[in-house]
């Protein structure tokens, strides 16, 4: 027997040894056990108002001409690490302590010392894709972390939009700014009533719409045409709903060789971007 194998033995004198320490504990000898730590929210956003925190995602919104800014909070430490003189911030600087921030946006919140209250960016439309050759289309994909992590990859490699759904897609808010990490600045984003009308005029335009889909009818690679291409990922789960999947051009798949044969949405976004960002040279 190995020395990290328990002996049965060993197991009877364990379970001995816990059944003791439960009784001291019912009796008062030992201190009950500790609780675990319980988030504390955060206080609302002001009225029309998002709460954008973290360093990137703050120099990226203070930086963006398109960003209307009203009150930043910020650590001494953080505003040295933003390297942003204070006076050229359009916007009211306050100096505060990190626990002033904890008490604003919530004990979950990794704010590095800095919130931004700002007005949200106004989604675009499609008719504002005339130059644009790759573009990414998320069918009802409602996670704010992974849609922040799309954005991130879209900035990543080029993608001259990223379009969302109105109804079951998240709202702009400092969570999905902070998986965005500045990319929300960087990509525009266009926000669409009916998908399967959006995918039809897309088709229109010339981009190629490619569907994502573990049961897709050829390898990803194989779908890649054109000039102009528009990748169309659905939620983790359901993947793309059926009307999705019979209006777009082509229905692909990602071939994966190991034994995990699915992806998180963000990270099958990176691969469809690199292999198309490839394509288009």
């Amino acid at each position: 027997m190995s020395d990290d194998t328990a002996s049965p033995k060993d197991t009877h004198y364990a379970k001995l040894r816990r059944a003791h320490r439960d009784r001291k504990r019912a009796d008062g000898g030992l201190p009950p056990a500790v609780a675990p730590r319980q988030a504390r929210p955060g206080k609302p956003s002001p009225a029309g108002r998002i709460r954008l925190y973290g360093l990137h995602s703050v120099a990226a919104a203070i930086a963006n001409p398109k960003r209307k800014l009203h009150r930043l909070l910020v650590t001494r430490n953080a505003l040295a690490r933003l390297e942003l003189d204070s006076a050229a911030i359009p916007c009211p600087v306050e100096i505060v302590e990190p626990k002033l921030l904890d008490a604003e946006l919530g004990s979950e919140a990794v704010h590095q010392g800095v919130m931004l209250e700002a007005d949200p960016l106004i989604p675009g439309r499609l008719a504002g894709l005339s130059d644009a050759t790759l573009v990414l289309v998320l069918d009802q994909v409602t996670d704010p972390h992974n849609v922040g992590a799309v954005f991130r990859s879209a900035a990543a490699f080029a993608a001259d939009a990223l379009i969302t759904t109105a109804r079951h897609s998240p709202q702009e808010s400092g969570v999905l700014a902070k998986a965005a990490s500045g990319a929300l600045e960087h990509v525009p984003h266009l926000e669409v009533v009916n998908l399967a009308e959006a995918l039809a005029e897309l088709s229109a335009q010339g981009f190629q719409t490619i569907g994502l889909d573990s049961e897709g009818d050829e390898p990803y690679e194989a779908s890649l045409a054109g000039e102009r291409i528009a990748i169309v990922l659905g939620a983790e789960g359901k993947g793309l709903r059926q009307k999705t999947r019979t209006t777009v051009d082509r229905l692909a798949r990602l071939d994966m060789p190991g034994t995990i044969k699915s992806l998180n949405v963000s990270n099958a976004a990176a691969i469809a971007l690199y292999a198309a960002r490839r394509h288009l040279g």
